[in-house]
């Protein structure tokens, strides 16, 4: 979604947003950066509403490498909202149709371009986690009784993937433009503790 097109730079809600610094994730609760009728409004891609935002439209080639990419502002008009347990049903089970309506072949379209990026990503050596996602479940008087983990499938592999592409066409974007960008940098892991 836009968000800069309801929030302009400088305003009170922006100035509010960079005191927060960012939404904050509770295990039962989530207390946002922006007032809840933006973020789960108008700030909020859901089925059926035309909404701004921002494309990143890329191209990726067989190999896996991204040979153009895009940005631009749009309007959209979202089809469906769906979970990681419906899109991951539709990838697992042989002649399922997708949820809401969806063209058949676009969830397996996600999925070959999912694999090619993943390919790629084996290829360079990227470091790959399989770390457990933990949630805690409470009683009806909020009291925590128990923690499960879960760890992560295909469908939540694909958005993770995808998304990293969309960042680095922005931060190419921006790169291209001679903007100031904010990048990730970590420290050279110590020799001693990697296995090898």
């Amino acid at each position: 979604a836009d968000v800069s097109y309801y929030v302009p730079e400088g305003s009170a809600l922006d100035r509010e947003a960079r005191l927060r610094g960012n939404s904050v994730y509770l295990p039962d609760m989530v207390i946002p950066m922006l007032p809840e009728a933006l973020s789960n409004g108008l700030c909020s891609l859901k089925p059926d509403e035309i909404r701004g935002c921002l494309v990143a439209d890329m191209t990726i080639d067989a190999d896996g490498q991204k040979t153009s990419h895009r940005i631009y502002r749009g309007l959209m008009r979202s089809q469906a909202r769906l979970t990681y347990d419906e899109v991951e049903s539709v990838i697992t089970t042989p002649d399922a149709l997708p949820p809401a309506g969806l063209a058949p072949d676009l969830i397996q379209n996600l999925l070959s371009a999912w694999k090619c990026l993943d390919q790629a990503r084996r290829h360079r050596g990227a470091l790959e986690l399989h770390l457990a996602e933990k949630k805690v479940q409470f009683d009806d008087q909020g009291k925590p009784i128990a923690i499960s983990k879960r760890f992560q499938n295909t469908s939540q592999k694909i958005i993770e993937e995808m998304m990293i592409l969309a960042n680095v066409a922005a931060a190419e974007t921006l790169e291209d433009k001679g903007r100031l960008c904010v990048y990730r940098a970590h420290e050279a892991p110590d020799p001693t503790r990697i296995d090898g």
